[in-house]
């Protein structure tokens, strides 16, 4: 049981999930987009917005 719990808690360090609101014609162009470089919609959405805080110098620094 201690290991499920230690599995799940290192999961949620890694990823925090929250509703994301989009127009229909966005998410399309998202999937359109995803499914050309083989990635899943989320994948994709990840990448993007990592991709811009990048650009825009937003990312924590690695330690």
């Amino acid at each position: 049981m201690a290991n499920v719990e230690n599995n799940t808690a290192s999961a949620e360090k890694r990823n925090k999930t929250f509703i994301l609101r989009i127009d229909p014609a966005t998410m399309s162009a998202i999937e359109a987009w995803a499914a050309d470089e083989f990635r899943s919609t989320n994948g994709q959405i990840q990448w993007i917005i990592t991709e811009a805080l990048r650009r825009a110098h937003r990312l924590p620094k690695q330690r």
